[in-house]
């Protein structure tokens, strides 16, 4: 049986406001299936962006009720009937319109990392590597590039200023995948990380974890390793005794 619901939505640019909404919920939807219903209903014009509605693409990023979710994964009968659920759009990117926000700042961050540099010797098909090497990096690559690990980082959530020296953590997470890859021989990555994409102004507090939808630790498992092998690269006494021999 449904029930009627209390929402307010975020409608306009920089200079709009949250709007109160009346609206049916039915068992078994998800928060999208409310925005696509008040689209239907009350407010044709509200802009949202989505498209698999299976928690794949990572389109329908927003925030409910101030914590980053997607919206095709955020089940309705995770709230009371009786609360009222609030949905703006990403904080930490400029707002388009609605729920809409413009992530181009992720892409740019994508293309500074160095792509993926196999041995020049070894043609695709002869690459080999131990299935432990398989395991370390998989978990990274089941990100959907949602881009709430960024929304959610507050080194940049609420300091606009470090977006040009700081990747965030997505973006470091692929540093850290390529660190770990034995065939990738692209050299300092460490280096790279510490210095192109900030890696030291990350205080891992595991809020990009928290509301990862895929469920990867972020924090554990590549930015703490990230941070040890910078440590051991720039300031452990004996690989900079060798260091300075070599140079």
């Amino acid at each position: 049986m449904g029930y009627q619901a209390h929402f307010r939505v975020w409608r306009g640019a920089d200079d709009g406001e949250l709007q109160d909404y009346t609206v049916e919920v039915n068992e078994g939807e998800v928060v999208l299936d409310i925005v696509h219903r008040l689209q239907a209903t009350q407010a044709p014009d509200m802009a949202v962006r989505w498209n698999c509605k299976a928690g794949k693409c990572g389109s329908c990023s927003a925030e409910i009720n101030g914590r980053p979710r997607l919206l095709c994964m955020t089940r309705m009968s995770t709230f009371a009937e009786a609360e009222t659920i609030t949905i703006t759009p990403l904080r930490t990117f400029p707002l388009v319109k609605d729920l809409v926000t413009d992530v181009s700042y992720n892409y740019t961050k994508a293309r500074e990392v160095p792509a993926f540099t196999p041995p020049a010797d070894l043609e695709p098909g002869e690459y080999r590597m131990q299935q432990v090497d398989v395991q370390r990096s998989q978990e990274f690559r089941k990100c959907i590039e949602c881009f709430l690990c960024q929304d959610t980082c507050h080194v940049i959530r609420d300091h606009e200023e470090n977006k040009e020296a700081f990747s965030g953590p997505r973006f470091l997470m692929r540093v850290a995948e390529l660190e770990m890859h034995p065939l990738d021989e692209a050299r300092n990555r460490p280096e790279q990380a510490r210095g192109d994409h900030g890696l030291g102004m990350c205080n891992i507090t595991k809020c990009c974890s928290e509301v990862c939808p895929e469920n990867i630790h972020i924090t554990d498992n590549a930015l703490i390793p990230l941070k040890e092998r910078v440590a051991d690269t720039r300031y452990d006494p004996i690989l900079r005794f060798f260091r300075k021999k070599k140079e």
